[in-house]
């Protein structure tokens, strides 16, 4: 029992990685995490201006849930699940993914810039369609929009307002990072190493690799390499990335802060700092969760530890993790609770229930 609840957290940050790229990756190298998400549009791609935005033929149903044994031996034995968006030219497939995930793919958002009930994030769903002739994989973020609004009557808007998020700032004494060369983009037609993956992410292929040490680094190409492992025995984990940005950085503690949905707060760049690094951290899992929970106004457990402007918990945690506070410390970084103008799309209706295939 007590393996498979270690085993969760290392799921979770799978699937939040393989459904759509929402694990601790890094953000695009020359965007500013604090850039407006884009306006829903519906795009076709060049090659292709008169393909229908709709799929050819479309099957929409719950998903089953989670054989944990078979996915634990299916990753040993360096083979990911069958998770997340899987797109070609003929096909385009989401497995067990939440409406809101789906909805991030669709109109060319994160997660966390969606505003709508809870519900849109906890029941998940298998979709296999069939994309036309004369369409390609880059139109099937328009006709999978096409058909959340057909199929659960969809009707989102984008709004701004000004939100509580944390800050990266610079600590007192300057940064204390290490400078990397610009990652280089990886050609997603290569052959795949033995036991490398690759999804279809939001801004663009990624290849993920299992390595022997039980950790997986995730190739983001000219995004960056970000490497995560969860320490079961320290109940940690541990972020290594090459060749990203502060605002790439700012994204990766935000899809950290937000493993297993917990509410937490959205982390801007505020450094000011230019060009490219190599970022390695340390943060108690259970820190993870109290800050995530801290920031949403959720109640803590009793501790006795010290906590940080936020309320999460700094010293209380018995494990070898550090808190995200502490690690972002040690980099000669800072998180502030701030407030800045997000923009976000806002789910006016939503049916939990899709029309029948």
């Amino acid at each position: 029992m007590k393996s498979s609840r270690l085993f969760l957290p290392f799921l979770a940050i799978f699937v939040s990685v393989n459904c759509g790229a929402q694990a601790p990756l890094a953000a695009p190298a020359t965007a500013p995490a604090t850039a407006p998400a884009s306006a829903p549009a519906s795009t076709t791609s060049a090659s292709a201006p008169s393909a229908p935005l709709e799929f050819d033929v479309a099957t929409v149903k719950p998903a089953a849930p989670l054989n944990f044994a078979q996915i634990r031996a299916d990753m040993q034995a360096g083979k990911p699940p069958r998770l997340g968006p899987h797109v070609d030219a003929a096909r385009a497939e989401y497995i067990y993914m939440t409406l809101k995930q789906l909805i991030a793919i669709a109109y060319h958002v994160k997660e966390y810039e969606i505003e709508g009930p809870d519900w849109l994030g906890e029941q998940r769903f298998d979709i296999e369609a069939t994309i036309p002739a004369g369409a390609t994989k880059d139109d099937a973020p328009a006709m999978l929009k096409a058909l959340l609004q057909d199929r659960f009557k969809l009707e989102a808007h984008p709004d701004t307002e000004e939100r509580k998020v944390l800050a990266l700032v610079v600590g007192k004494d300057g940064p204390k990072l290490k400078t990397s060369p610009p990652p280089a983009a990886f050609d997603p037609n290569a052959p795949l190493k033995p036991g490398e993956q690759q999804m279809d992410g939001p801004d663009g292929p990624v290849r993920m690799m299992r390595n022997p040490d039980g950790s997986t680094t995730i190739n983001l190409g000219d995004r960056g390499v970000v490497t995560n492992r969860f320490d079961g025995q320290a109940q940690a984990l541990r972020i290594e990335s090459s060749g990203v940005t502060m605002a790439g950085f700012a994204e990766i503690l935000t899809r950290v802060l937000q493993i297993g949905n917990t509410g937490g707060p959205q982390v801007v760049d505020q450094t000011g700092l230019k060009g490219y690094y190599e970022v390695e951290t340390e943060i108690s899992f259970a820190d993870l969760v109290a800050s995530g929970r801290a920031f949403a106004g959720q109640p803590q457990a009793a501790s006795g530890g010290a906590t940080t402007a936020s309320g999460a918990a700094t010293a209380a945690d018995p494990s070898g993790g550090q808190t995200v506070y502490a690690s972002v410390e040690k980099l000669g970084l800072k998180l502030e609770d701030r407030k800045a103008p997000v923009t976000e799309l806002v789910i006016d209706h939503a049916e939990k229930t899709p029309t029948e295939n």
